[in-house]
């Protein structure tokens, strides 16, 4: 099978993993979102060679998304993926990253830097889960997809405010990487009614994240109908060391909507690091 979503494979806590890795210098761990069919490479692929040129990229498939092996019996918690992400890691050799999420790649990342803070340098949350909220009809709607072009095209209208980004090729995509077989049964496994539950799972005692000592920037677009703004404005309250950035007529596609301002913010504050931050 030759796709651009196909990466290299390695072993990441016992899990053959899909793994994009690009670039050189301090490494950048990216942590994709949870819509249906993604990978790493659907969600970041603007973001990975925009970043390459002054980082070492790192953009897995999750356990339980895209070209990763799913595991018989794997329980899909954030256990699971912290442990998973950081198996990624500890594959590649880095001791240290900036840690970049997306939607519920957010949630994950905010695991790693409450659960392992010596593991992050600074810490990207974009349209992030991981503060308590009621679930969006948008959000409901992404994790009760059920496989066809037409509910594949009605969820991508959702994630972006630029309709213009979204057509019946992109929808037919992401409509057969959803239904390639296993990816429909891991996904209802993770996020099965009442999806409320499924959300508060990915939740973190507010305590835990305003004890977060890394520098933290907050991304969101200011017309999202999957995670609310005011899950930004919560992080922000939170997070000791953390800065806002709101992109009008932007939906949850921050990462595609604004491309090139996203990659400029996002580089412009990792390579802000303080002398005493590390990398390996």
């Amino acid at each position: 099978m030759t796709t651009p979503e196909l990466g290299a494979t390695i072993d990441a806590a016992g899990i053959r993993t899909n793994v994009h890795v690009s670039g050189d210098g301090p490494p950048v761990l990216l942590l994709h979102g949870s819509g249906p069919g993604v990978t790493a490479w659907a969600n970041w692929r603007l973001t990975i060679p925009a970043l390459a040129g002054r980082f070492r990229v790192v953009a897995p498939d999750i356990v339980g998304f895209g070209f990763t092996e799913r595991p018989e019996g794997v329980t899909y918690d954030l256990d699971t993926w912290t442990a998973h992400a950081l198996g990624v890691l500890d594959a590649l050799g880095v001791r240290r990253a900036h840690v970049v999420g997306n939607s519920f790649g957010g949630a994950l990342a905010l695991a790693l830097a409450i659960r392992h803070p010596e593991r992050v340098s600074r810490l990207v949350l974009m349209g992030s889960v991981g503060v308590p909220f009621a679930i969006t009809p948008g959000l409901d709607a992404v994790w009760g997809y059920e496989p066809s072009v037409d509910a594949m095209e009605s969820l991508l209208h959702l994630f972006a405010f630029d309709r213009t980004l979204i057509g019946p090729d992109l929808a037919q995509l992401r409509y057969e990487a959803s239904a390639r077989p296993g990816v429909q049964e891991a996904y209802r496994a993770m996020f099965p009614a009442p999806r409320q539950a499924a959300l508060d799972a990915l939740t973190h005692d507010p305590r835990d994240i305003a004890r977060i000592p890394s520098p933290t920037l907050i991304v969101h677009g200011r017309e999202d109908q999957v995670i609310p703004l005011q899950n930004a404005i919560d992080l922000l309250h939170l997070i000791d060391d953390a800065r806002l950035h709101v992109f009008g007529r932007c939906g949850h596609w921050t990462q595609i909507e604004q491309a090139p301002a996203f990659t400029r913010i996002v580089t412009d504050f990792l390579l802000s690091s303080a002398p005493h931050d590390d990398h390996e």
